[in-house]
């Protein structure tokens, strides 16, 4: 008989790791995004994001896990040519998420894990593909995802390609607390007819679990990021068009 790893929390924020949700289990997650600080010069001083995911995960094998998530975005700014505060609350559509365990970190020097998500709110969509590789090797975990998704606006008639290259690498003493660092490059490609640009975060993560719940946090500030059509966010060596100076997120967990 083969083993299998089975996950019971999260070490990173915004790269997966390989686990999946033992067959049975159930989990409820909560995740919490804060994206800060966008560029005057493109109109959307004091700019803040927040993102709001709810899950319910199930392991339907211990190979195979699904989720159903419920999302929602609150976007605040004030516009810098006319002075008003924007305020918008608007739900983001409901995504499936299908994690198939390929290579198994127990049994094997690498685990691979693959990712399928489509998102529908009924006048949008986004189709998110990863490939998940990860592995343990005494108190330390690392793990690596590629990300690519298209995401189809306004009734599908505008269309964007986003790539992304996440990693984490964390100590995970026999305690109930892990600590690392994560980093992410996420990437715009509109109508993949050109690179749009890059931004690149890095930043502490910290966690801690329990036997039925647990919690991870973030904080990536931007450390590097280029504009490759000639925007202009009045800033060097940082992206501030389409993505901002500081991501903070939350994930909480809770199984049943």
């Amino acid at each position: 008989m083969v083993s299998t790893a089975l996950a019971d929390h999260r070490t990173f924020t915004s790269t997966y790791e390989p686990e999946t949700e033992p067959k049975g289990d159930w989990e409820l997650e909560q995740s919490i995004t804060s994206r800060v600080g966008r560029s005057a010069a493109v109109g959307q001083k004091e700019y803040q994001l927040w993102q709001f995911r709810t899950e319910i995960e199930h392991g339907v094998t211990d190979r195979y896990t699904v989720g159903l998530y419920v999302n929602d975005d609150y976007e605040h700014f004030r516009d810098s040519a006319t002075g008003v505060i924007i305020s918008k609350n608007r739900w983001t559509g409901v995504s499936l998420e299908n994690r198939y365990l390929v290579l198994d970190p127990v049994s094997n020097p690498v685990g691979l894990t693959l990712y399928l998500e489509p998102t529908y709110d009924g006048h949008n969509a986004e189709l998110e593909q990863k490939i998940i590789l990860g592995q343990r090797h005494g108190d330390w975990k690392w793990a690596v995802n590629l990300s690519h998704a298209t995401e189809w606006t306004d009734d599908f008639r505008q269309r964007e390609g986003e790539l992304e290259l996440s990693a984490g690498l964390a100590w995970c003493p026999a305690s109930r607390w892990s600590i690392g660092l994560e980093i992410r490059d996420h990437n715009e490609l509109p109508d993949y007819n050109q690179w749009e640009n890059t931004a690149i975060y890095a930043g502490p993560v910290i966690g801690y679990h329990r036997r039925a719940w647990w919690m991870t946090l973030s904080v990536m500030p931007q450390i590097w990021g280029a504009n490759f059509i000639g925007g202009n966010d009045g800033t060097r060596q940082l992206e501030l068009e389409g993505h901002e100076r500081l991501n903070v997120r939350l994930l909480f967990g809770i199984s049943f």
